[in-house]
Parts: structure tokens; C-alpha cells; sequence
């Protein structure tokens, strides 16, 4: 239910109003311009009036705070969005080519060429498992069907290859067989 305006405009001034010399003090110590500052509190005041109702608002001085917060956010951000078409030609020129550089492209591709082999290094069932579920998608239900295995089973064996992954990238990156000696002692430790 909708208060009337003169309800509303009648809480501002007891609730919100009291507070405007602290509001500005706090927006002058957070840095906001002194030109700006009447602007925020104009605007903070138009929002609050603009309400249907304040009856939900249990404390004034807090709101007038917390509106005047969204509001500074709210052009600081703005202030951030440039148009394009006020940029001039030379602003244009300085801008920073956000593409990684050759070097980054090529060690991007050595180690994406890095993992592909160890996931190439796994055992058979596990490499299956793991390449069905963590790059194909499927479900660990239907992995278990197109298997004939539990889905225990595919879980088990997921985790093992991304363990065994995950264990030879923080080894030596030029050893490719990394994978094979970890599992090798693994398999060695649950022998005895």
C-alpha cells in the first residue's frame, strides 16, 4: 500500500533531513568533490521521496547513508564507461593491446601440448574416464553404462586421473613420463 507524498515528504524532514550535515561531512572525508557533494545529496533526496512508502525503512539516518553510498558508486562507475566516439584518434593509439603476447601464446600451447600428453600417459580405463567425463561431459551414469562398469567404478577412476594429473604438473614440467613413475609408486605402496 502506497503512503501518500505529504506522509513521505513529512518523514524526510524528521528522519532523513537531520542528517544531510553528516552525510556531507562523511562524502567530503570519502574524497567526493566538493562540487559533487550537493548533487549526491539532491540526488539521495529525490530517491528517497520518489518511494512509494518508507513505512519498511527502520532507520532514516542509516538509508540517507546507504543511498548516498549507491549513488557515489553508482557515477563512480559511470565515470570509468568512456564513449567511443569522445575518444580522439590519438587517445586511440595509446591504448594497450589486451591480447597476450607470442611468448604467452606459445607457453599457453606448450602446456596445453604438456597436458594432453600426460592425459595421453594414463592408464587405459582411467584416460577413458577421465577424457568421457572431465572433457567430453558425460554423466558419471551414463560413463558406468557405455562401460559396463560401476559408477563407483568412473568415480574412482576420474579422481585418480585428475590426481595423477594433477600430481606430474607440480613435478618437473620437462619429465613426460611423470604420470607413469607416479602411478608405478602408487600402485608399489598399495602392493604392501
Amino acid at each position: 500500500m502506497a503512503q501518500s507524498r505529504q506522509e513521505i515528504v513529512a518523514w524526510v524532514g524528521g528522519h532523513v533531513l537531520p542528517h544531510e550535515a553528516d552525510v556531507r561531512a562523511w562524502l567530503r572525508r570519502r574524497g567526493v568533490a566538493p562540487d559533487q557533494i550537493d548533487d549526491v545529496v539532491q540526488e539521495a533526496y529525490c530517491r528517497i521521496a520518489a518511494l512509494d512508502q518508507v513505512l519498511h525503512i527502520g532507520n532514516g539516518r542509516s538509508y540517507f547513508f546507504q543511498t548516498a553510498r549507491n549513488i557515489v558508486l553508482e557515477q563512480t562507475r559511470r565515470a570509468r564507461i568512456v564513449r567511443i566516439d569522445s575518444v580522439t584518434e590519438i587517445e586511440l593509439s595509446n591504448i594497450v593491446d589486451d591480447e597476450p603476447s607470442p611468448e604467452r601464446i606459445a607457453a599457453g600451447r606448450r602446456e596445453l601440448q604438456r597436458v594432453q600428453n600426460l592425459i595421453a600417459g594414463l592408464p587405459e580405463k582411467c584416460r577413458t574416464i577421465f577424457e568421457l567425463r572431465r572433457i567430453d561431459g558425460v554423466s558419471q551414469r551414463d560413463i558406468a553404462k557405455i562401460l559396463n562398469v560401476s559408477e563407483n567404478t568412473v568415480e574412482a577412476q576420474a579422481v585418480r586421473g585428475l590426481k595423477l594429473i594433477l600430481k606430474a604438473l607440480s613435478g618437473d614440467p620437462a619429465e613426460p613420463s611423470a604420470i607413469g613413475k607416479y602411478d608405478e609408486r602408487v600402485r608399489n605402496r598399495t602392493r604392501h
